[in-house]
């Protein structure tokens, strides 16, 4: 028998009223008037309707996207080649036009879906959907769309992470602050503290980082003309301070702990090594096969998009959940780690965005591709700044900021 629990309405609506009120507009909640397009899979339908309900009680105008179930796996069965590089264009560029946010819930009924199905039809589907990705870029970094990624426990993803379904609802509950009476209160002064790490890391004006921990000696480029940036409201939880790197001076290798759930698979045991900033040595302890597949979806599917780390002071995550949205910003008990191989975040240059053409992304080493695939680190790490200047600091030990 399946496992029923749901949490209590008022839990519901005040994780509903955060993403609404707090986390779309990057901290500052939705604008009366503004469309906000609301994706929510079958199995997390109870929040739908707490989430049209903010939005309308904060005066925007909601879109509803109720997202079937156990279907997708179907599709890689049945479909030919055309229909597996098929993109609706019209139909998501005129979604990108209208809306002016976005919330998506993470949810799922089976995290093993596809497992089985041919690895490169799934990265085939993935690879004509970039363009959606960058119109939504491109009006996000123009200041005119925000969007939040928020998760909601279903019994098969209680039962992946080894807790009943009450327990996992517990540790959403507690990531997000939502035991609090004003769980928008507490998100601020995170933003604040997270806003300083990132000022302060930006001060160190630093050329690299080395990062140490049992088969981890990874060196990544910083260079100048980045700036380190903070969740912002796009994911709840978020606790992480992170950066585009310059891609090209990744070197060294990296072992990975938590398990990740990508394409409908199970990918565990990571370890990497890079040389001259890309991938020559890809292992996994299951699904390699799948994370070789990512690997070689496209040309930068190979590099390194994200550098980041999480303080355990701010974060209340202890346990393995089965999400990356959550497994990436655990903090106890060492922090941790994570890069991101694909696509860089454009918003960690320092310089006008608006200014920048495709060519001089590719001469400072902001990496582009398809895929963006977080993997994450707990092992207990030393972080050490290399500075413009020449000298060198620990910026991160025992799980912690120490800057």
């Amino acid at each position: 028998m399946v496992e029923q629990y749901v949490p209590s309405q008022e839990i519901l609506d005040k994780y509903a009223d955060l993403l609404v009120r707090f986390a779309l507009g990057s901290g500052k909640g939705i604008k009366k008037g503004e469309v906000v397009n609301i994706q929510v899979p079958e199995c997390a339908r109870p929040m739908l309707v707490c989430l049209r309900r903010a939005v309308l009680k904060a005066g925007g105008n909601p879109i509803m996207q109720l997202l079937p179930d156990g279907v997708t796996r179907e599709f890689y069965e049945i479909a030919n080649e055309d229909q597996l590089n098929f993109f609706p264009g019209k139909l998501l560029k005129g979604r990108v036009d209208e809306m002016d946010h976005n919330i998506y819930i993470e949810a799922t009924n089976d995290l093993h879906e596809l497992e089985g199905i041919d690895s490169k039809k799934v990265m085939e589907a993935h690879k004509p959907f970039k363009q959606y990705s960058e119109w939504r870029d491109e009006k996000e970094n123009a200041g005119k769309f925000t969007w939040t990624i928020a998760l909601y426990g279903t019994p098969e993803m209680a039962k992946e992470a080894g807790m009943s379904l009450k327990e996992y609802w517990e540790e959403i509950i507690k990531a997000c602050y939502l035991d609090l009476d004003d769980p928008i209160k507490k998100w601020k002064e995170l933003f604040d503290e997270t806003e300083r790490l990132m000022k302060q890391l930006d001060s160190l004006r630093i050329d690299k980082l080395r990062v140490i921990a049992k088969d981890t000696d990874l060196t990544v480029g910083i260079d100048k003309n980045r700036k380190w940036l903070g969740g912002s409201g796009r994911n709840i939880p978020s606790f992480e301070v992170f950066i585009s790197p310059d891609w090209r001076k990744t070197e060294g290798k990296i072992r990975f702990t938590e398990k990740l759930y990508r394409y409908g698979n199970l990918i565990e045991d990571v370890y990497l090594e890079f040389k001259n900033g890309g991938v020559v040595v890809a292992r996994a302890g299951k699904g390699e096969d799948v994370l070789k597949e990512m690997i070689k979806s496209d040309e930068g599917s190979k590099r390194v998009g994200e550098f980041s780390l999480t303080d355990k002071r701010m974060s209340r995550i202890s346990k393995f959940m089965a999400e990356t949205l959550f497994d990436e910003n655990v903090g106890q008990p060492n922090g941790n780690c994570h890069i991101a191989l694909g696509k860089a975040y454009r918003d960690s240059y320092a310089g006008d965005i608006k200014k920048m053409k495709k060519e001089d992304w590719d001469k400072i080493g902001f990496n582009d591709s398809v895929v963006h695939t977080d993997i994450v680190s707990t092992l207990d790490k030393k972080v050490i700044a290399y500075l413009e200047d020449g000298s060198e600091k620990v910026i991160y030990e025992n799980g912690m900021f120490v800057i």
